[in-house]
């Protein structure tokens, strides 16, 4: 039997200082987060997250928003080395999208989940491997949240007011407490917030 105990679920997202996950404007409203994402800070965060990682969480519209900019990034000479660093180890990772309505998955070495995200966690949580991460997908870790599936939060606190869009936390989620395990600062003046919920190596 593997060790289950060290397989880790991480979650990476940026939220706005009101907590958002998306501007007023929708899903695609997300360009106040580009400033904050590209500073030394958060690049070496990204880069960390590949570190200790075997599994990828996506939900569709960043599964399809991701598969159509970082292939090109692994292939550029001129991009930062932390960008193509990230770019190929998500090439190379095991790739799982959740979604009801993409066909296929296109994208090297993905796969359609074939369960919701609380499920298939507990069945990679049974497999071999290290860190299962989900990456920037807002509802695949709200359904971990509520399932208590989800072990390390890492949030991006970007210094923006964006006055709408979708929340990560809501009315409903279970009560739980957190660790502060890690901070950083970025030059754009976002603060890199590592939380472990306590409590989340009793299985």
């Amino acid at each position: 039997m593997p060790d289950t105990t060290t397989r880790r679920v991480v979650a990476n997202i940026s939220l706005s200082l009101d907590g958002r996950t998306n501007g007023s404007g929708g899903d695609y409203d997300m360009s106040w987060i580009v400033p904050h994402a590209v500073t030394d800070a958060a690049r070496d965060q990204m880069v960390a997250l590949t570190t200790t990682a075997t599994t990828a969480l996506l939900g569709r519209k960043n599964y399809e928003g991701f598969g159509g900019y970082w292939p090109t990034v692994a292939a550029d000479e001129n991009a930062d080395p932390r960008d193509r660093a990230f770019a190929t180890w998500l090439d190379a990772v095991d790739k799982i999208v959740f979604s009801h309505t993409l066909p296929d998955a296109a994208w090297p070495n993905s796969r359609i989940a074939d369960a919701d995200p609380a499920a298939t966690v507990k069945r990679l949580r049974a497999e071999s491997g290290d860190d299962i991460v989900v990456l920037a997908s807002g509802s695949v870790i709200k359904e971990l949240l509520a399932a208590g599936e989800l072990d390390r939060l890492i949030i991006t606190l970007c210094p923006e007011l964006v006055g709408g869009g979708a929340r990560l936390f809501e009315d409903g989620i279970p009560a739980t407490s957190w660790s502060l395990s890690d901070l950083s600062t970025t030059d754009s003046g976002a603060i890199v917030l590592v939380y472990d919920r306590i409590g989340a190596g009793a299985r």
